[in-house]
């Protein structure tokens, strides 16, 4: 049995462990690599690159920002997450708002020492990214529009990380990029409909609050019409392999989607909505494998070949 402050210590460690989203980070870790394997450094070696150090650093320290960028979301969004995620918000209660200052602040030095063992561009490229994050969750991400158009920005900021690293510029990984773009955007907009409550009592001014949720819905119509641009590219003029299944799923999906968000109008609908948006974001990580699955077997060969020696 664990005695009371045995268990106040695991209570903490699962707040601290819900406000960094400690479930997101290993799938963007999982996401850097294999879009470097598959999508932005496929002309090197499998192997090669999981065993590259930079690689690692720069993977280690784009997870570390991400934590802290969750936390320091998480300290402005305090009030509203009260009325927003009531549940969530009493958990993430637990760890006090300088505990989380001391971590936030603990994780961006971590990522900037880890950023200088691989150049001073990491430095400083990470060093802008923190000051980023910190800007939006203070500033922007009240605003309508902007607001929405920099979160999923951010998001897809640590995949530019690797993207510089090997310097590759193909035009391949900007449409997948774009595609990417398209449904983090459209996710964003949907929490915003999801969450008008807490953001009106806030007095964020998000795109639903100020232009309505019908004008809301037909921006979100757009976005996802959008998407097949993207898809269409990724298919027709590049070679994604048996990747292109999931861009057709995700097309078909998005149809229904749009169906339905024309009919939800509560909290529980949009959150349903949200949910389908982070099932499909999540399902695409998986899913770059299907560019080249070969790859696996090949590394798996490798690996063997290099136990045996």
């Amino acid at each position: 049995m664990l005695s009371r402050k045995n268990k106040l210590l695991v209570m903490k460690i699962v707040s601290l462990f819900s406000v960094v989203r400690g479930y997101n980070i290993p799938i963007i870790v999982l996401a850097q690599y294999l879009s470097a394997i598959f999508i932005i450094a496929k002309d090197k070696r499998a192997l090669k690159i999981i065993l590259d150090p930079n690689l690692f650093f720069i993977v280690l320290a784009s997870s570390a920002v991400i934590a802290s960028g969750y936390i320091i979301n998480n300290f402005y969004d305090s009030k509203k997450d009260l009325i927003n995620r009531p549940n969530k918000s009493m958990l993430d209660r637990l760890v006090s708002q300088k505990t989380k200052l001391n971590v936030y602040f603990s994780l961006n030095f971590i990522a900037a020492f880890i950023a200088i063992f691989v150049s001073w561009r990491a430095v400083l490229y990470f060093s802008v990214y923190i000051f980023m994050i910190w800007f939006y969750s203070h500033k922007i991400k009240k605003y309508a529009i902007i607001g929405n158009l920099m979160a999923a920005f951010l998001a897809i900021l640590p995949f530019f990380a690797i993207l510089l690293y090997y310097k590759n510029l193909y035009e391949v990984i900007f449409s997948h990029a774009t595609f990417l773009f398209l449904l983090l955007l459209i996710r964003e907009m949907i929490k915003d409909l999801e969450n008008m409550r807490g953001d009106f009592a806030s007095d964020y001014k998000t795109v639903p609050i100020i232009y309505g949720e019908t004008t809301s819905k037909r921006a979100i119509t757009i976005l996802a019409t959008l998407t097949i641009i993207p898809v269409y590219v990724l298919i027709e003029i590049y070679d994604v392999g048996y990747m292109d299944i999931y861009f057709y799923l995700c097309l078909i999906t998005l149809i229904f989607f749009l169906i339905k968000l024309w009919k939800s109008n509560t909290k529980e609908e949009f959150l349903l909505l949200h949910n389908v948006l982070k099932v499909l974001i999540g399902a695409g990580v998986f899913c770059i494998v299907l560019i080249d699955p070969s790859v696996l077997w090949h590394g798996r060969n490798l690996l063997m070949a290099i136990r045996f020696f």
